[in-house]
């Protein structure tokens, strides 16, 4: 799009693997709607590329342990994005782990959603506009999840 990464907000949600989900429909380049702002730069067949760009992010992990044996790096940058949050204070948005409390009917299990986070770590979850397939999408990831710990309820 031609336009500076630090503009473009937008969020991988739902576990970290297979079952995460890019939350296309929250997602946007400095206030303006990513669909209207694609549209604006002359981009008008981008669901491929948003298909693409999603399968690419999902399948990272694989690339980067198939070339270095471990991705611990990049969990390390994270948590020191995270702790930095923390440690200044920053009211930073940043999308990490936090416990579901009903939020799109998921419940007692932790997934990665944004979340305002300062001294006291997570403030609060911010809110964010999901349409039915990722909503639906979002309760599958917290499923696995759930199946994965041998719990029955979510």
């Amino acid at each position: 799009m031609n336009v500076d990464s630090r503009s473009v907000h937008a969020f991988i949600i739902g576990e970290h693997g297979d079952s995460e989900i890019a939350a296309w429909s929250s997602a946007n380049v400095s206030g303006i709607p990513l669909h209207k702002f694609c549209e604006m730069r002359g981009h008008f067949n981008h669901e491929e590329a948003m298909e693409r760009i999603a399968e690419s992010v999902k399948n990272s992990a694989y690339e980067i342990i198939e070339k270095k044996k471990a991705t611990y790096f990049g969990v390390a940058m994270a948590v020191k994005r995270i702790c930095e949050a923390i440690v200044r204070d920053e009211k930073s948005i940043l999308p990490i782990s936090s416990m579901m409390k009903g939020d799109f009917g998921i419940n007692g299990i932790s997934l990665s959603m944004p979340a305002i986070v300062g001294k006291d770590g997570v403030e609060c979850l911010v809110p964010i506009q999901l349409n039915e397939e990722e909503i639906s999408k979002l309760q599958k990831s917290a499923k696995t999840l759930s199946d994965t710990l041998g719990q029955n309820e979510i």
